[in-house]
């Protein structure tokens, strides 16, 4: 089901990059708004709370001006063991491919003020940085970032996932890349995490993936799995999931259990009129991820 509607009919209207916290009997989600290129793009990250999992009330609003930013991408929410709130925040360097991640804190998820902002995940001249997911975990905060080459323009594009740990959230250490491309497979151009679980075998994973440039913003869901959280490999030849509307697209998956052995998802997927909303459904059992 459809639980937040792009602001506009049409391609270049999208609603979604979803990243869902459950806590103290609901549920908290934060997500990217983003018009077309030219209109502002990824122009506002939002934070929402609902009961249900599917009927939201919009508690806060932060704009990429507030945050220098030419354009947002997915966010990430967090809360840490000690309760404090932490929404994790991909932003666009004006006027360059770049990107980065600066981080803000708060009590309450409603709370959260642009001012307080700090760099986190810098990248640097040759990387961008950017859709973090971020997961504690034995004691230990585990990363997957999307990264992406910036030596040429038109190479930007391509993405792999590495694997960063922390002892607390805000300095990290990198361990290299835990999941790549696969040559001549639908996920040749790029991949990139977008939901971890830690199970009794291992580690089960979601993930971004498209074949070409030209499927930039229409990337299908694949399943990973590995034994350490650092080495991801790819399961499947083909996707776990796609729209079957335009060109496909089905992607930034989060993966919410929900106490009885199934899961919530979120993703964002492809309308018939091109345009991205962010929908929700149930999985009974294991579910993905």
């Amino acid at each position: 089901m459809t639980v937040i509607e792009p602001e506009a009919d049409g391609e270049g209207w999208w609603v979604g990059a979803p990243s869902a916290v459950a806590a103290d009997g609901a549920v908290y989600l934060a997500y990217r708004m983003r018009r077309p290129l030219g209109e502002g793009r990824g122009h506002a990250v939002a934070v929402a709370r609902s009961a249900d999992g599917e009927r939201f009330e919009t508690l806060l609003v932060i704009g990429k001006e507030e945050m220098d930013a030419e354009s947002l991408e997915r966010p990430a929410l967090v809360r840490t063991p000690e309760g404090v709130w932490r929404l994790y925040l991909s932003c666009a360097t004006t006027g360059t491919k770049h990107w980065r991640v600066e981080v803000l804190e708060a009590a309450d998820p409603a709370g959260f003020d642009p001012r307080t902002s700090r760099v986190v995940l810098p990248g640097d001249a040759a990387t961008g940085v950017k859709d973090p997911v971020i997961v504690h975990h034995e004691g230990r905060w585990h990363l997957w970032a999307s990264c992406h080459p910036l030596a040429e323009d038109h190479q930007a594009d391509q993405m792999v996932t590495d694997y960063a740990t922390s002892d607390d959230g805000l300095e990290w250490r990198w361990h290299g890349t835990a999941l790549d491309r696969r040559a001549g497979s639908w996920d040749a151009r790029g991949v990139r995490v977008s939901a971890v679980r830690f199970t009794p075998g291992g580690i089960v994973a979601a993930y971004d993936g498209r074949a070409s440039a030209s499927e930039n913003y229409e990337e299908r869901t694949g399943i990973a799995v590995g034994t350490t959280p650092g080495a991801l490999t790819a399961s499947g030849s083909e996707p776990w999931g796609r729209s079957p509307y335009s060109r496909g697209g089905l992607r930034y998956l989060e993966v919410l259990p929900t106490g009885d052995g199934g899961h919530r998802l979120y993703y964002e997927m492809t309308r018939a009129d091109g345009a991205h909303e962010l929908r929700t459904e149930l999985r009974a059992g294991a579910g993905a991820g």
